[in-house]
């Protein structure tokens, strides 16, 4: 929205091509002039970041510098462009622009005697990233990663863009494209020449950013009383219409290609039918059925892609194609721990056992190739790799693709045909040229399931239960015979705080929900979720001042938290609490909580969470994250967690941060509101309230195990955690020895009960005793899947 806004109606080029213009990108380079005075060169920093990724770029001869107060000064005695780079460790085009010009010499002597090169982790500073791909998505159109950007000494934007071609580029494809030693060119050229005018550009773009990222967010209404009142239960039935309008009938997903998971879209989908009736009301019995049919759908057609590693765990980023047959080959630690969350909301709607299995898949993957040995969850894993031991030079998707000849030798003469047949080998591969741009994927394939053991069986004349073992038998010899000859990508083993709360709160959702059909693997995921919440408070908080720091890796880094950081670990322990009753997590959720509203809630007027702490100085901008994009908007994740906090603690000042959260974003809401799904739940419990439910134990022994069954109220536990996530509602367990609990909420203060357990159900500060369920809960799973 904001990019088409500066873009301006009437002007399709944008303020990118005005520019461009400026710069006269018709001459060949500099002129020739005097040298400048001499000075001490500057050296590669990178090795001394806290980001892997960052290091990674220490043998270039590019004198990497790092972000900070130290060299902007520096950019401003030298009155120099800075050029910010911004990437992230599993990026393929960062990687590609890495080799072609950050490792050339004569790109590497510009940027070091013309400007003041600073390389960027995005998942360490996200606040710069969004800053700046917010003006080169309005200036160029487009954005992405890597994003380079050159700033003034004032950290003013010039000139943006994603990925350019070094002179070392190669391509099957002849269309002219700018090249990076000639934007380096040009820009050398118009700071020297046009500097006036280059500084004068950034500032009145940097006006309309401002302008832009404050509009419609009514700083006024809260003064005013504004309450939220124009977000109304009608607008999950509008999301519902575009997220219908978009559906790709044929492969599940929304759009065409590139496609992505979209967890925030799916977690919508599924949530719908569980909300209270005049929701169901609005949106209709048979859409809301038709919205849950569309996101299983979408995650069958995901977990049969090759955007699914069939042959490990886990799933890429994305996929280059509409059919989810060829993913961009990164997996990330983010999208892996949502879609944990919605396969396994998708599994206790359906039933279906073969979604179960994607619940263990993604949660084995989680608990092994990310997990750091003394807790928390390592960020990613690179899409390059080496081919084969000895290869000079990396490739997309080597770990993972397969020639049709490895397939006969690792599988044999019997079983190659079948698991041909199942992942769709071919002798001649089966990626198409066009997406094929590098020719790395000649001959090669990208493992899909496209036909099901039941065909095969009648196909190749065996019983199905002989296929379904030769399938198995085939990806474990596929599997073994990957992990001794391949070479495994780039691990980067940083852990990010915010992505650790998805995962905490993602792997004890999946524990709790398991633990009566699968004690032992139940057991292993929650020790997971339990050991990074206690890594993460031991080695990434501040215990006296109450602030997070974002990221560890070889101890804890300078940078400290985020609003999201807050968010999703705060939402983590809420998750966690309702998994273990274990009420510290849920004491430490609000003293986090608390710390969110002090540093990062506007309290001029307008509401809502920046994503950066106020008194920030190394940034020109405070923006405050709506919009879901490959993560949920910290703002919506943000209302949720105190509206839920509102209900545990019967604290009305929570909703209050609630209600004026969503009112903050209302304009955009209103107009877009299938941008903003992740607001949808609080937007429902702002009309229609919060119910929480609290199952008193008769005190006989203080057990807080998962799912504890010393008592009658076990089944009550049994039948909250297997609902899928629906309207925001919470669930307290209180015994005798949950003495903060009973203190922090009035309530349930002075409430006991010896020898039976009661039900309270409590909303809008008042509660209201119920009958305790004896009936087992439906559809019991009687067995885990494999793993």
């Amino acid at each position: 929205m904001m990019a088409a806004q500066l873009r301006g109606e009437g002007d399709p080029q944008g303020l990118g091509q005005k520019i461009k213009d400026t710069l006269d990108w018709s001459s060949t380079g500099p002129e020739e002039e005097e040298k400048p005075k001499e000075r001490e060169p500057m050296q590669n920093r990178a090795g001394e970041s806290k980001s892997p990724y960052v290091r990674s770029h220490k043998m270039n001869p590019v004198a990497w510098q790092l972000w900070g107060a130290e060299t902007i000064e520096l950019a401003r005695k030298e009155n120099k462009l800075v050029f910010v780079s911004i990437g992230y460790s599993a990026c393929h085009w960062c990687h590609v622009m890495e080799r072609e010009s950050f490792e050339n010499d004569e790109i590497a002597t510009i940027l070091n005697e013309s400007f003041i090169p600073i390389k960027v982790d995005r998942e360490e500073r996200p606040d710069l990233d969004r800053i700046y791909m917010d003006f080169v998505q309005a200036t160029a159109g487009t954005g992405g990663w890597p994003l380079n950007v050159f700033i003034t000494p004032d950290m003013e934007p010039v000139f943006g863009g994603t990925y350019w071609p070094g002179p070392s580029h190669k391509s099957n494809r002849s269309e002219d494209t700018v090249n990076f030693l000639g934007v380096l060119q040009k820009l050398s050229t118009a700071w020297k020449e046009q500097e006036d005018k280059c500084r004068l550009d950034a500032k009145q773009i940097m006006g309309q950013l401002k302008g832009f990222s404050a509009e419609g967010t009514f700083g006024h209404r809260l003064d005013e009383g504004g309450d939220g009142g124009g977000l109304d239960i009608e607008l999950l039935e509008e999301v519902y219409q575009n997220f219908a309008g978009t559906f790709d009938t044929k492969n599940g997903g929304f759009g065409l290609s590139p496609k992505f998971p979209t967890p925030s879209k799916l977690s919508f989908l599924l949530r719908l039918g569980k909300y209270p009736q005049p929701v169901l009301d609005v949106v209709g019995i048979p859409e809301v059925d038709i919205a849950a049919n569309m996101a299983i759908t979408t995650l069958r057609k995901m977990a049969r892609g090759g955007i699914h590693d069939h042959i490990g765990n886990g799933f890429a980023r994305y996929s280059v194609t509409a059919d989810w047959s060829l993913p961009h080959f990164e997996k990330m630690l983010y999208d892996n721990a949502q879609l944990l969350h919605v396969y396994l909301d998708a599994f206790l709607l359906s039933r279906d056992a073969e979604l179960l299995g994607v619940v263990y898949d993604v949660a084995i993957y989680l608990t092994t190739t990310l997990s750091h040995g003394e807790g928390g969850f390592y960020s990613s894993e690179d899409s390059d790799s080496f081919y084969r031991k000895g290869d000079a030079e990396k490739r997309e998707g080597a770990f993972y693709v397969w020639t049709k000849r490895e397939f006969q030798n690792v599988l044999g003469t019997q079983a190659e045909p079948i698991l041909s047949a199942f992942f769709n080998v071919s002798g001649h591969g089966n990626v198409e040229p066009e997406n094929d741009l590098r020719d790395e994927f000649l001959d090669q394939n990208v493992l899909a399931v496209v036909c099901n053991p039941s065909t095969l069986a009648s196909t190749f004349g065996m019983k199905e239960v002989e296929i379904v073992k030769i399938i198995k038998d085939g990806k474990a010899a596929l599997r073994a015979y990957r992990e001794k000859e391949r070479i495994r990508p780039a691990l980067d083993d940083k852990i990010v705080v915010s992505w650790n709360g998805i995962a905490i709160g993602a792997l004890a959702r999946v524990s709790a929900v398991t633990n009566g059909f699968d004690p032992k693997n139940s057991k292993l995921f929650m020790d997971a979720a339990l050991k990074a919440a206690t890594f993460i408070k031991n080695n990434l908080y501040d215990e006296d001042a109450k602030v997070l720091y974002r990221i560890y890796f070889e101890g804890r880094g300078d940078t400290k938290g985020f609003a999201d950081d807050y968010a999703y670990l705060i939402e983590g322990l809420i998750d966690l609490y309702e998994a273990t009753f274990d009420e510290a997590w849920l004491h430490w959720a609000e003293d986090l909580q608390k710390t969110q509203i002090e540093l990062f809630y506007d309290t001029g007027g307008s509401g809502a969470f920046f994503s950066t702490a106020a008194g920030a100085t190394d940034v020109i901008l405070r923006l405050k994250d709506g919009m879901d994009t490959s993560e949920p908007s910290t703002n919506g994740i943000s209302a949720s967690n105190n509206h839920r906090l509102s209900s545990f603690l019967n604290d009305s000042s929570y909703t209050t941060i609630a209600r004026e959260t969503i009112t903050s974003f209302e304009s955009e809401v209103l107009q877009y509101p299938w941008l903003y799904a992740s607001f949808m739940p609080s937007i429902v419990a702002s009309n229609l309230g919060i119910k929480g439910v609290v199952v008193f134990s008769h005190e006989r022994g203080e057990d807080t195990t998962i799912n504890s069954s010393y008592d009658d109220s076990g089944e009550n536990i049994k039948a909250f955690e297997r609902q899928p996530r629906g309207a925001l509602t919470t669930f307290m367990k209180l015994t005798g020895e949950n003495k903060w609990l009973r203190e922090r909420n009035g309530l349930v203060k002075d409430f006991r009960t010896i020898g039976k357990t009661r039900m309270m159900v409590c909303e809008n500060g008042t509660c209201s005793e119920e009958g305790v369920s004896e009936t087992a809960v439906e559809g019991e799973v009687d067995a885990a899947p494999t793993a």
